[in-house]
């Protein structure tokens, strides 16, 4: 989950600045984490504390109200700050940004999708949040269990009907900001596909604008299970994030030992 998180906070400051180059600095001192990272703990949590749809609800309910001014989207805000549980059908690409613990919690393919689908339909019950929640979370669950990009493609496209066979250098120069899963998510799987290690698959996402956290959170996430991560830029992401959600990662990370 990590993954995730720093490629939200590298992409932070690129969302409403975007760069169509790769050649940028990694980690800025005015970076910060955003709602992908708040959320990306929160379903840590509700992984942790059973994995039903109330445990997430609880725990997104939990960290959005401690962390209020975080880059919510509209719809996801109402719904955080008032005392309703019921999804609002959101196909936007909040389901994906967070699932990454689902992915790693799983003992199966079928386990990481079906985690996936819950995490994701207590908000994004739309068929386009759930699935694009459900490609990612199979992505790092095909990665950490050692397919190659090759096979990870081949399935998400079978799968899930995501068109990868563009290159970024295809995707680059008409890609526009879209908070869509529909938008991001093949996006944001291309980058990690023409990857050559952790870092590269980041810069690949921020350099295609856009959505440039989630779309590096995503990336990240990815590019986490299938090169794991840089211990100096593991110490960079550290620096930016607090004491109270260090808690949770250390945790969800012992679980996983």
């Amino acid at each position: 989950m990590i993954g995730a998180i720093i490629g939200d906070i590298v992409g932070s400051v690129y969302e409403w600045n975007n760069i169509k180059t790769k050649d940028f600095p990694l980690f800025r001192e005015d970076c910060f984490f955003t709602d992908d990272t708040i959320m990306t703990v929160a379903v840590a949590e509700g992984v942790m504390k059973g994995g039903k749809a109330d445990d997430f609800i609880d725990a997104m309910k939990k960290y959005g109200r401690r962390y209020p001014d975080s880059g919510y989207g509209t719809r996801f805000r109402f719904w955080l700050f008032s005392d309703d549980r019921v999804p609002y059908n959101s196909f936007g690409n909040g389901s994906a940004m967070r699932v990454s613990p689902v992915a790693w919690r799983a003992r199966t393919l079928d386990e990481a999708e079906k985690y996936a689908e819950i995490s994701a339909a207590v908000t994004h019950n739309h068929p386009e949040g759930i699935k694009g929640a459900r490609a990612t979370a199979a992505a790092i669950f095909l990665a950490r269990t050692g397919k190659t990009k090759a096979e990870i493609k081949e399935y998400i496209e079978r799968e899930y009907r995501y068109d990868l066979s563009r290159t970024l250098d295809e995707v680059r120069p008409g890609y526009y900001f879209d908070e869509s899963c529909q938008g991001t998510v093949p996006e944001a799987i291309i980058a990690f596909l023409e990857s050559t290690d952790f870092e590269d698959g980041i810069r690949n996402a921020v350099s295609l604008g856009g959505d440039s956290d989630t779309l590096a959170a995503i990336t990240g996430s990815i590019g986490e299970a299938a090169y794991g991560i840089p211990e100096n830029i593991r110490k960079l992401a550290w620096n930016v994030l607090d004491e109270q959600l260090i808690k949770v990662i250390m945790a969800f990370e012992k679980i996983m030992k």
